[in-house]
């Protein structure tokens, strides 16, 4: 890594050079960013994981620079066009845009008009022109007229040399600067109905008619507005263009290039004219839309991140003993039953709808299952016929039960999967879905690991942003998550184990296979058995993984092996035993950090064993919560303006946020509904999963949407 990477990074977040040098060493070293974050707090300086992956961003941005660098001098090399001049200009580029302009008048390129001009000889004719240093264009242009060349007259000698000079002026560096600046501050954002938008289906042409006479200010304009512009463009329905006022940026470019007022004067402001309209425009205007898109991105991508780490750190119900229903009308419920494990004990199909007798067969059966299999909880899907099956379950009156709606969400997903078919390769994919749908209730993040996150559907325009950067986002999210909650070791299913630092898929089956041959792991030690799994390995992934009933209660918490010796040592000097050490917080509290400083182990990694003494292998998921909708209302068409619902925050976007009330359609909570004061984000108020009493304002039943409150409710 290039020292100034370093510099230019630390610059870019406000951190010391160190602080950056040592991410890249240790991401060079094969550290994960968890690990980092966790473990390596005294070579950071106390990074957090957040921060760290914007280190690793920043540092793959800088290389990626460099490598665009290096093709562009070894092309110029190679054409025999580099020119010391021109090697200093684009080594001291600090952007990939002032790197692109440096280089744009040498890029290789088709055919163009200033190219066919200057093949006919009328560059010397386009530089005086230039210079403005003739009093009389056409009398130069005279000696130009060569019909052997195809130029038949002075008007064509002229249209050729203004050819020439369009391509300059939309070549110019500095003109191009000072237009991408104007591009960024001063262009306007503006939607019409497309030609041929009457052709489009009715509706998908409804749903971007609010757009079809839009303008506002590019620089301002929301993330989620951009990508619906952008898609309803893609669709046909809109023409959307993203300029400046054309007077102002051609009074910009005609003071940089036009002298005076004679006849010299019109014809570089004729060239300049066309340069900007058809080259130097469309260029800039296309470099806007990048960075509006990238832009919008960036905004999409971290708010679906954020729901998505919402929804794996739901509480879970824990380990009981779970009946789950995968609801259906006309094909009945698929029904099964999970130990605390989530083990598959029994399969089957109720129906909530129906003769009285499937009814009641129904009512008899399910009763007869919660008590052979000590049923403790009822989950059910919340798709098509959920409320219908959720109270159907209630009014069986199963003592001791309590019945929970379950987003099922990417359950079919998952039944559909080469996961599901290896798990259970015998059984129906409705069935798999119920599975799926009660272990979401158990353990949401072990279940929802298993499935593509843009499956879980948190998010806004996910399918329009760059799936490279969604993909990368959301991985680390998972990762994160999974790393933050920590994995028991002898339970924890392949697709669990695969997002554990230093894991990876392949050696998370290696662990599951050596799992099944030898039995529960005793120790973290044995993880060095494993097939494959060598020191760096078990580095990284040691502090994450633990091990509820291992002899050395270390093994349980998120202290990392390589400190063990440390703790052992702090119990010695207190007189006791590591497992009092853990057990008594007297003793705890009588321990001074800073007796066991080294250059090692600084203050952040002593504080952060001590806290974890204190509450060894801690879940830092909220406790599980109980939650039922209102009673008697199962379709939008139940519902009014004026009722206050009980809802589930399903989704939160910059412009609202998506509640469940339990009707198969969820509601909006626009961002201007959100609380009795002024709310620039969502997010500052709700989360996914979150419960919330929300006043109904609209339901619009053609379209299918209901709008709602949270305005005054908890004060009603």
């Amino acid at each position: 890594m290039h020292s100034t990477h370093a510099d230019q990074v630390a610059a870019q977040f406000g951190l010391t050079s160190r602080q950056v040098q040592a991410v890249a060493d240790l991401l060079r070293e094969g550290s994960t960013e968890v690990f980092i974050a966790r473990y390596r707090k005294e070579a950071t300086g106390s990074l957090d994981e957040v921060v760290v992956r914007k280190v690793r961003d920043g540092l793959e941005a800088l290389a990626d620079l460099d490598k665009r660098r290096d093709a562009m001098l070894a092309s110029l090399e190679e054409r025999e066009l580099l020119s010391e001049a021109l090697r200093t200009a684009l080594e001291g580029a600090k952007s990939l845009s002032e790197l692109e302009d440096i280089y744009l008048p040498h890029r290789p390129k088709r055919r163009t008009r200033a190219m066919m001009a200057a093949e006919k000889g009328l560059e010397p004719l386009a530089d005086m022109l230039m210079e403005q240093r003739v009093a009389d264009p056409v009398a130069a242009a005279a000696s130009f007229v060569d019909q052997d060349k195809g130029i038949e007259n002075t008007d064509q000698a002229l249209a050729g040399a203004r050819d020439i000079l369009a391509e300059r002026v939309s070549e110019d560096a500095g003109a191009r600067a000072a237009m991408r600046e104007l591009f960024m501050t001063r262009a306007r954002l503006c939607s019409r109905p497309a030609r041929g938008a009457s052709k489009v289906d009715p509706a998908m042409a409804a749903k971007f008619r609010d757009w079809n006479d839009w303008e506002e200010a590019a620089e301002r304009a929301p993330g989620h507005r951009i990508l619906a512009l952008f898609r309803g463009e893609r669709e046909g329905v809109l023409s959307v263009e993203v300029r400046p006022d054309e007077t102002v940026a051609l009074a910009g470019l005609e003071r940089r290039f036009v002298r005076g007022r004679g006849a010299c004067a019109q014809q570089v402001g004729l060239a300049v004219q066309d340069g900007y309209r058809r080259l130097l425009a469309p260029s800039m205007e296309n470099e806007l839309r990048t960075k509006l898109k990238e832009r919008a991105d960036t905004e999409a991508i971290a708010v679906f991140s954020a729901n998505l780490r919402e929804l794996l750190l739901a509480p879970p119900l824990g380990s009981k003993r779970i009946m789950a229903l995968d609801p259906g009308f006309r094909t009945g419920a698929k029904l099964v039953c999970l130990d605390e494990q989530g083990g598959l004990l029994h399969h089957d199909t109720v129906f909530v709808v129906g003769s009285e007798r499937q009814i009641a067969e129904s009512a008899r059966r399910i009763r007869e299952l919660v008590e052979r299999f000590a049923v403790q909880a009822v989950a059910v899907g919340n798709g098509t016929a959920g409320r219908e099956t959720e109270a159907f379950v209630r009014s069986l009156g199963l003592s001791g039960v309590f019945v929970v709606m379950v987003n099922e969400s990417g359950a079919s997903v998952y039944s559909g999967s080469d996961l599901a078919r290896e798990e259970f390769p015998d059984l129906d994919l409705t069935v798999r879905g119920a599975v799926s749908i009660g272990r979401r209730l158990m353990d949401p993040l072990a279940e929802l690991v298993k499935i593509d996150p843009k499956a879980i559907g948190v998010g806004q325009y996910q399918h329009d942003v760059d799936q490279a950067a969604l993909k990368r986002a959301l991985d680390d999210t998972v990762i994160s998550c999974v790393n933050a909650v920590g994995v028991e070791l002898n339970t924890a299913s392949a697709a669990l184990l695969s997002f554990v630092s230093g894991l990876g898929p392949s050696l998370a089956r290696n662990i599951v296979a050596w799992r099944d041959e030898n039995g529960p792991f005793g120790s973290r030690q044995e993880l060095l058995r494993v097939k494959r799994l060598g020191p760096k390995a078990f580095e990284q992934a040691a502090g994450f993984l633990r091990i509820r009933d291992s002899k050395n209660p270390l093994d349980a918490s998120g202290i990392h092996p390589e400190r063990y010796g440390l703790v052992e040592r702090m119990a010695r000097d207190m007189g006791t035993e590591v497992v009092e050490l853990m057990r008594d917080s007297g003793i705890r509290a009588a321990i001074d950090p800073h007796r066991y400083l080294s250059a090692e182990a600084g203050l952040p990694t002593l504080t952060d064993i001590l806290a974890e003494l204190d509450r060894p292998g801690r879940d830092p998921r909220p406790a599980f919560e109980h939650f039922a909708f209102a009673e008697g209302l199962h379709r939008p068409e139940d519902l009014s303006p004026g009722m206050i619902l009980p809802g589930i925050v399903t989704n939160v976007t910059r412009f609202g946020a998506f509640v469940d009330v339990g009707v198969h359609q969820d509601g909006l909570v626009h961002v201007s509904q959100m609380a009795d004061r002024f709310v620039r984000d969502p997010a500052e108020v709700v989360r996914p999963g979150q419960h919330v009493r929300a006043r109904v304002l609209e339901v619009d039943l053609e379209r299918r949407r209901i709008s709602l409150s949270l305005k005054m409710v908890d004060q009603l």
